[in-house]
């Protein structure tokens, strides 16, 4: 025993110095301004007058790296870009004003960021697809093995477990491979998935100065950067709504906002069923954010009926109804509710038992850990 370190025979340890990573000013900087962005919408102009304002108070630059070198580095770095507006007689340049717009690397930056806040560093990996318990002729392996059978593909063999078996049937002095030696490693069948993210966006979401969008959104980028790295095979739909539902381009995720809405959670899962019915893929589910109660419906008429009132009979029948639609169409529906009132969790239970899907009953700060178990481990457990 060395400084109260057990060494067993044939092991040892290796230590050496450990010397810090050094992080350039730029990155220092850059991981707090992508957290602003996030916090704007993507308003650049918003997000340099708060770091501004944080760095009169926290000196965040210095004499040798000042906020004009940040500002410069952003460009040639190509993280944002210069749109001259016309000048007023239709041509570009001259005397109009210049704009300064995220360019798409930017808005891949976010993502990213998004993805390590809430989930932590991912390391990189093979391709990634959705297990199912069904053994067979698969393309992952998992580690089980039984015996070789006459017609199973040879190249699923395990060569180190059936010399092993060999040495032991035949000796080594006599060593040859017989079929009886052979050892077949399981597989497992791969499977896609194709989801629908629904944000909700009516103004409840930052209601009594709470933000439940910006959490909403950094979940939505993560998601999105998962499932592009670890599961490139799956689809990945956004959908947000308010008093109606409509599509988003992932690269609209970071200037999202909250809208003088209502909430039709009616409309977002018609929606939602609509585009997941056009999918080829078997698997199929739909995550809900949402703060609170569904509060809108649109009539038969085209006009809206709207009750921020409690829990409208009405418009909550037809949610009940939808979630039933989904469960028929085998899509199952895991809602992540940013909100602990009593009766807004009886509502979440009654659409999650007509639905037969799960149901997060959750605060802001898990919100993003519990939404990546769900999608990686296909099960999750029910939170009272």
């Amino acid at each position: 025993m060395i400084d109260g370190l057990n060494f067993d025979f044939g092991k040892g340890y290796i230590f050496s110095k450990h010397i810090p990573k050094e992080v350039s000013p730029f990155e220092r900087i850059f991981d707090i301004f992508k957290d602003l962005l996030t916090h704007t919408s993507g308003d650049l102009d918003e997000a340099f007058d708060w770091l501004k304002m944080l760095d009169k108070e926290y000196k965040i630059f210095t004499d040798e790296y000042t906020f004009e070198d940040f500002e410069n580095d952003l460009k040639n770095k190509g993280f944002i870009r210069e749109e001259f507006e016309s000048n007023g007689d239709g041509e570009e340049g001259g005397s109009g004003e210049s704009k300064k717009l995220l360019t798409p690397k930017m808005e891949t930056a976010l993502r990213e960021f998004a993805l390590d806040q809430i989930f932590g560093k991912l390391k990189k990996s093979g391709i990634g697809n959705h297990r199912t318990s069904k053994l067979g002729v698969g393309d992952e392996r998992d580690g089980e093995n039984r015996s070789y059978n006459y017609g199973d593909d040879m190249a699923l063999i395990n060569m180190t477990e059936s010399l092993k078996n060999a040495q032991i049937n035949h000796g080594i002095g006599d060593l040859q491979l017989t079929e009886d030696d052979l050892i077949i490693e399981e597989s497992k069948h791969k499977a896609q998935m194709s989801t629908v993210l629904m944000i909700d966006i009516s103004h409840s979401m930052i209601l009594y100065g709470e933000d439940r969008i910006t959490p909403a959104k950094k979940v939505a980028m993560a998601l999105v950067e998962l499932i592009h790295r670890k599961y490139p095979k799956d689809t990945i739909d956004i959908i947000v709504f308010g008093n109606e539902a409509w599509s988003i381009q992932i690269k609209d995720l970071p200037y999202l906002k909250v809208g003088p809405y209502h909430t039709n959670t009616v409309a977002g899962l018609e929606l939602a069923m609509d585009i997941l019915r056009r999918k080829r893929n078997t698997n199929k589910q739909i995550f809900m954010i949402t703060d609170g109660k569904p509060s809108c419906v649109q009539l038969p008429n085209g006009e809206f009926y709207k009750n921020s009132n409690g829990l409208d009979e009405m418009i909550v029948n037809m949610c009940l109804t939808k979630a039933a639609q989904a469960r028929k169409l085998k899509i199952p529906i895991t809602t992540f509710m940013i909100a602990q009132d009593p009766y807004l969790r009886e509502f979440i239970e009654l659409f999650t038992s007509q639905n037969k899907g799960k149901a997060f009953l959750t605060g802001l700060k898990g919100l993003g850990e519990m939404i990546f178990e769900d999608y990686e481990k296909n099960r999750i457990k029910k939170i009272k």
